[in-house]
């Protein structure tokens, strides 16, 4: 949310259900925006990401691997229902998506398109943390590469199958 904000989108929203973390998140966007970093107007909300409504217009959905293969599979179905009701003057709905371990998903759900698909060079001070969070976790519960696995994904409204 603090990185997109430095571009300039009309809006930037962070959906986080749990409520600490968001409370978290409002405070971190507080702090953006007092230094000046935050080019677009940026909130974040406590809510199931399931139910969290799109605004019009074009939009961009960023989803670092955030939950599991059940709960993407109800996201991209709400997401479906309500973006076959969405007229295509109020703009494209894209979907990057990081860390993409449940790709299938993504692949099966109707009216997507792929438009990229591949590996993303992490940045030097991303390489670092990660490195740092690894030499801390004991049973060593993740590896670490140079990249991130990454797709992005377009509404197009038409069914493949």
């Amino acid at each position: 949310m603090l990185l997109a904000s430095e571009y300039p989108f009309r809006q930037v929203v962070g959906v986080e259900l749990h409520p600490t973390l968001a409370g978290i998140a409002g405070k971190n966007a507080a702090r953006w925006r007092a230094e000046g970093r935050a080019k677009a107007l940026m909130c974040a909300v406590c809510k199931d990401a399931v139910e969290f409504e799109l605004p019009d217009g074009p939009c961009v959905l960023f989803l670092f691997n955030p939950f599991g293969a059940t709960v993407l599979r109800r996201l991209l179905k709400k997401l479906a229902a309500g973006l076959k009701k969405r007229a295509a003057e109020e703009g494209e709905v894209d979907i990057l998506y990081v860390n993409n371990e449940h790709e299938r998903v993504i692949e099966r759900q109707a009216g997507l398109v792929r438009l990229f698909h591949g590996e993303v060079r992490r940045s030097r001070t991303d390489a670092i943390a990660d490195h740092r969070i690894l030499a801390n976790q004991p049973d060593g519960e993740y590896a670490t590469t140079n990249w991130e696995d990454c797709s992005i994904w377009r509404w197009s409204g038409i069914d493949s199958a």
